[in-house]
């Protein structure tokens, strides 16, 4: 069963966020931080139990967030606190580019257990999800020496903001504006977006085009399949929109790349980690990639990514690629703390079960708000599209929404051009979800009259 709180089980606001405190953070941040991220809303944050938020004024928030899909087993589970002190008081830093301890090892041997598939694999250790992309690219480039320098990757697709996982991301614009040149023989593809399908197709009637146009577009007019190293993909897109593949995808797609000896990057920076119901999203499809990206919830809240990969492929040559942080003890201790919890605590079948409840609920609500135009995910792993009485993307009632809802104590935010995006931690309770899911649809039905 899922690690259960003591604390309330509903939220509490005692004064209007944001409130007199955290005003006063808020001009200091915007003084001091260079703003080059756009919040959603002036939450500031005091500290967290659970899945229950406290703001520096007191109010108390109940989290759909999770830190955006971290803190995978709630915010400051005693499991996790237990191992992050007991490392602590041992070794906080050494580097592993150099030198070795056992507390990344146990942790390999826990990945490459739960890594999809039968194939003997590797583990490789980054601070980001960026930078676990960015060793996946290098991976994949250097186990072919050099002879397959091109990536396809999928547009609307989200990898990281460092220059190489920026030049495959391709969710909003603002994510490349004044960064060219990026890294170059990188190609995109639509995502198989059926909402709102880019070749404006219907599914199942479509027949999969959007992976036939790979082969005889990209493939067979433009890219040579023998100069590919590797597709990239999120098995749910994330920033795109929380945007679930119809089924008989990736198959298709897996095929297509072992007929051109090409490899398969699946990141799972968001989608990893239980967040579906499954360790790895891909799972859901059966399907075995060559390379994983790993990190968000992989470690509670501490900096870690992993790339994993069929050990094969991990044949980097010494010294071409590494991480001074690679691989910290103190993030190893969190992240087999949080691996031991989501199985003792049978967290993979709550939350499934939770997911499949949670989409009902939201369907049912569609009902009634017709601007819910599409209710997709897996797991907690939930996107609420938001749309016009034409169809279009409603971005006007999504901010509003995810106001309302903050002003009622409950931290949800958005993605994609009008999606709502659930990922609460995944302890989550029924109950809980229950009290989210009402002061959603009052949120949702209050921002109706103001847009």
């Amino acid at each position: 069963m899922p690690h259960t709180s003591i604390l309330p089980v509903k939220p509490e606001i005692i004064v209007e966020p944001p409130g007199p405190k955290a005003r006063e953070i808020i001009a200091r941040d915007e003084k001091y931080l260079m703003q080059s991220f756009a919040r959603w809303y002036p939450l500031v944050v005091d500290h967290a139990k659970g899945v229950w938020v406290y703001d520096v004024d007191g109010n108390r928030f109940l989290d759909f967030n999770a830190g955006i899909a971290v803190t995978s087993v709630g915010h400051a589970h005693p499991k996790v606190l237990e191992a992050i002190k007991r490392q602590a008081e041992k070794l906080i830093h050494y580097s592993l580019t150099d030198f070795l301890y056992e507390e990344p090892v146990k942790l390999a041997e826990k990945l490459t257990r739960i890594a999809p598939g039968n194939s003997d694999k590797k583990v490789f250790y980054t601070n980001s999800g960026t930078e676990a992309v960015e060793a996946t690219l290098k991976i994949a480039r250097g186990h072919f020496r050099g002879k397959r320098p091109y990536i396809i990757a999928f547009t609307g697709s989200f990898h990281g903001r460092t220059f190489g996982s920026m030049s495959l991301t391709s969710s909003k614009p603002v994510q490349r504006r004044y960064f060219s040149p990026l890294l170059p023989s990188v190609e995109h593809t639509p995502y198989p977006y059926c909402y709102r399908c880019p070749f404006k197709q219907k599914y199942p009637d479509c027949e999969l085009w959007c992976v036939d146009y790979i082969e005889e577009w990209l493939l067979k007019k433009y890219v040579p399949p023998d100069e590919v190293a590797a597709i990239i993909f999120e098995p749910i897109a994330g920033e795109g929109g929380y945007i679930v593949p119809p089924p008989g995808f990736f198959k298709r797609l897996k095929e297509l790349a072992d007929e051109y000896g090409i490899l398969l990057i699946d990141d799972e920076v968001q989608a990893g980690m239980g967040r579906t119901g499954k360790w790895f999203a891909i799972e859901h499809w059966g399907i075995e990639p060559d390379l994983i990206a790993v990190a968000k919830g992989i470690a509670a809240g501490l900096p870690l990514g992993a790339a994993i990969g069929k050990a094969e492929i991990m044949d980097l040559p010494p010294g071409s690629h590494a991480s001074t942080f690679g691989g910290n003890p103190v993030s190893c201790a969190a992240a087999n703390a949080v691996i031991d919890i989501i199985e003792k605590e049978n967290l993979l079948s709550h939350v499934a079960r939770l997911g499949e409840y949670t989409m009902k609920r939201l369907r049912e609500m569609s009902q009634e708000i017709p601007e819910i135009g599409d209710v997709r995910g897996k797991g907690l792993m939930i996107g609420v599209e938001l749309v016009k009485s034409d169809g279009s993307p409603h971005r006007e009632l999504l901010k509003e929404t995810l106001r309302e809802a903050f002003k009622r104590g409950l931290l949800v935010i958005g993605s994609g051009l009008s999606a709502i995006r659930i990922a609460p931690p995944l302890i989550i309770s029924k109950e809980e979800m229950d009290v989210g899911l009402e002061i959603l649809e009052e949120s949702l039905k209050t921002a109706r009259t103001k847009v």
